[in-house]
Parts: C-alpha cells; sequence; structure tokens
C-alpha cells in the first residue's frame, strides 16, 4: 500500500481526555472491576479476567466507566518508563473503573475510522513512545502528562482495512505469547502447590516440620547483589545498542549494549510497584546477561535455597507488613531480611530441587521462545507503523 493513503492526526482530533478515580486504600481489595496502574502499565489490551476490584458508586462508573476503544494512559511517574504506557479496552466492562494515576482517551470523532487494536499497538511502538521520555526529560522532579501533551501528539492511520490487518498479524504473535504464558503460569501453579506441600503444610513429615529443621531469617537464606546496581537515565539508554535486558522493579524496561549480571538470579521490586494487590511481593525470576536499575532487589540463595526455591517461597510469602512509604512504596533490603523463613536440611533441599529443577527448565525454554516471539513482534511493529511493507 502506497504510504500517501496514510493520513496524520492529532490525538486531539480524535479523542477527549478524562483522569482517572482515587479514592482511599480502604475502598479496594472489594465491589466491582478496578483497571489499576500495574494492568495499564503491563498489558497492551484490558485483559479478559480482571482481579482488582474497588468500592464505588454508579456516579463513579458513570464518570469513570470503560468502553470499547478507550485507552488508558498512565499519567504521572517516578520515572520516564513508566509515563505514556497505554493499554485499550477492546469491549466494554460494566461497572468498571480505573486508576487516579491514569487518563482515559475516548473517541468524539466518528468521523475518523480507527481500529482499537492499531491503536493499541501505536501507542506501543518505541518509536511512539519516544515523545513520552521527551516529556519526562523536562521535568525536574516527578514525571507527568498533561491532557494538551496527549493530545498534541500525532498518529498515522492508514485505511481501516490496512488498519484491521497489521492488527491481525500482530495479534497473532501476541496470542501465541499468550498461549506459552498459560502454560508456564501452570508450571509454576504445579510447583508452588508441591512446596506448599512439603515446607508450609508439612504432610511428607506427618504434619509438622522436622525436628533437625531450623527457624530463621530471609538474610540466612538469600546472597544480595544489590551493591552492583547501576541505573542508566533514558537518555543513557537511547544512545545504545539494544542487546541485553533491562530490568526495573516490575518488568524489563528497555534493552542495552552492556550487561552487570550473567546467570539465574531472582529481582523482587524494591520500591515504586512492591506488592501485588493479595500483599505478595513483585518478583521476576530472570536468566542469561542483563542490567538492573535501582528499584529492584537482586538475589541468589544459600542455605540449600537454589534461586527457584527461593522463587517460590517469596511467591507465597505476604510482604505488605514490611513495606514502608505512603506515596513511594519501599521495601528496604533490612525489613525484607528480617522476614522469617523455614530451614530445612540440606538433604531435604537437595530433594525438592530435584523435583523442581526441570519444571524450571521447561519455563525458561518457553520464556526464551517468547522473547524471540516479542523481537519479531517488535520489529514488525515498528516497520509496519511507519508503513515500510505492505501486508
Amino acid at each position: 500500500m502506497s504510504k500517501t493513503e496514510w493520513k496524520e492526526y492529532k490525538l486531539g482530533e480524535i479523542y477527549e481526555v478524562h483522569n482517572g478515580l482515587s479514592k482511599g486504600r480502604e475502598f479496594f481489595g472489594s465491589g466491582y472491576p478496578f483497571i489499576s496502574f500495574s494492568t495499564v502499565f503491563n498489558k497492551w489490551f484490558i485483559p479478559e479476567i480482571i482481579t482488582d476490584l474497588a468500592q464505588t458508586t454508579e456516579s463513579e462508573q458513570e464518570s469513570y466507566s470503560i468502553k470499547a476503544g478507550d485507552i488508558l494512559v498512565t499519567r504521572t511517574s517516578e520515572t520516564a518508563d513508566e509515563l505514556g504506557m497505554s493499554c485499550v479496552a477492546l469491549k466494554d466492562i460494566p461497572k468498571a473503573t480505573y486508576n487516579g494515576f491514569c487518563k482515559r482517551m475516548r473517541q468524539y470523532n466518528k468521523d475518523i475510522d480507527v481500529d482499537p487494536k492499531y491503536v493499541g499497538y501505536y501507542m506501543r511502538n518505541p518509536e511512539f513512545r519516544k515523545n513520552f521520555q521527551a516529556f519526562a526529560g523536562s521535568m525536574s522532579t516527578r514525571a507527568s502528562l498533561t491532557n494538551d501533551a496527549l493530545l498534541g501528539l500525532t498518529i498515522k492511520l492508514p485505511p481501516l482495512a490496512e488498519q484491521q490487518r497489521i492488527a491481525k498479524i500482530l495479534s497473532s504473535l501476541d496470542d501465541k505469547i499468550e498461549l506459552n504464558n498459560a502454560i508456564n503460569r501452570n508450571l509454576e501453579e504445579q510447583a508452588q502447590a508441591i512446596f506448599k506441600n512439603w515446607f508450609i503444610d508439612f504432610e511428607p513429615f506427618g504434619g509438622e516440620m522436622p525436628e533437625d529443621w531450623k527457624m530463621g531469617t530471609v538474610a540466612d537464606i538469600i546472597v544480595s547483589h544489590d551493591s552492583k546496581r547501576i541505573p542508566l537515565s533514558s537518555m543513557q539508554r537511547d544512545s545504545m545498542k539494544k542487546i541485553y535486558p533491562y530490568y526495573g522493579a516490575t518488568s524489563c524496561m528497555d534493552y542495552v549494549e552492556d550487561y552487570i549480571f550473567d546467570g539465574i538470579y531472582l529481582l523482587l521490586g524494591e520500591d515504586g510497584t512492591v506488592v501485588d494487590k493479595d500483599g505478595f511481593p513483585i518478583l521476576q525470576y530472570v536468566e542469561g546477561k542483563f542490567w538492573v536499575n535501582n528499584h529492584a532487589h537482586i538475589l541468589t540463595g544459600k542455605s540449600g535455597y537454589s534461586v527457584e526455591m527461593l522463587y517460590l517461597f517469596f511467591s507465597m510469602t505476604k510482604v505488605q507488613e514490611i513495606v514502608t512509604g505512603a506515596v513511594q512504596l519501599k521495601i528496604s533490603q533490612g525489613r525484607l531480611n528480617g522476614l522469617t523463613a523455614i530451614i530445612p536440611n540440606e538433604k531435604t533441599s537437595k530433594a525438592f530441587d530435584e523435583i523442581i529443577q526441570p519444571m524450571f527448565r521447561q519455563i525458561r525454554l518457553i520464556r526464551q521462545q517468547n522473547q524471540n516471539l516479542t523481537i519479531l513482534r517488535d520489529t514488525l511493529l515498528t516497520k509496519l507503523m511507519c508503513g515500510e511493507f505492505g501486508v
């Protein structure tokens, strides 16, 4: 298709903006569907199953409603990388509302043909996302996104049929990635069930902790590598070749041309988003060569704990009680070290590890498949959104 058939619009010519809902913590955990900052940040499209809930009124549900085609965008953040992340609604979500640190874009100009999936992919295009990093780079404190700045950005739209074909190609890759993710979730749930059976319920040991096991603390089972962390600004990363993953508190934020770590490690969120809605820590089980900023603790195990066993331990240990900070949440190394931990004997740790290691090897293989699929998708994404070749 000729690029002359593509048209460029300011987002303000298509969408209007509405800020999200802010409520006290006591209103969350029950009620109606609520789209959290974490969901908007991590998901390109609002998932079918929404696990976050909030107690909201009919008036709030009307004012902060979510309809098919709506685009939620993170509007404020500690870092440029979390600013302007988008998440698109592909259907109406009755009674749902969305987080106050987000904005909702809703199409008002129906004369312009827009496919929601296409826009979802377009706004996650690295070239488009550079706009948000530029906004944040001009601020001396917390990064923030104004309505005027957001609506002043431009989007390129081919004819509707072309938008739909581009979205179909990209979503076919996402479907395969999600299928792989489901397989890995199942493997992880199996490993968690075995961990619970052995180290929480003690079923193989008559329902009681064996006498030669010890009660200790997290300091007894982890080795911290935090001193090796080196944060890189978005400007520094922009000048680098995209080779190795660059991790933050919750996810891989970027790719850089060098690495600090090489091997299998556990990352546990230190500040920002550090716990999920149930009070469990934000974890990343990572392997290979990578770089980490200073927003995640970097851990390996000791006292019989492999990284995989450590991952299972933390995935089933609530840490809400050690979180500090009213606005910027934080899990300090000192408070983390003080958590209670069971230390089994060496024979038991080794026997458990022999059971779970094949599961985690499979998890790593599938994740490598997903990394390759993601690279393919992102390469196609940039080229298709620039109209470099037809579909």
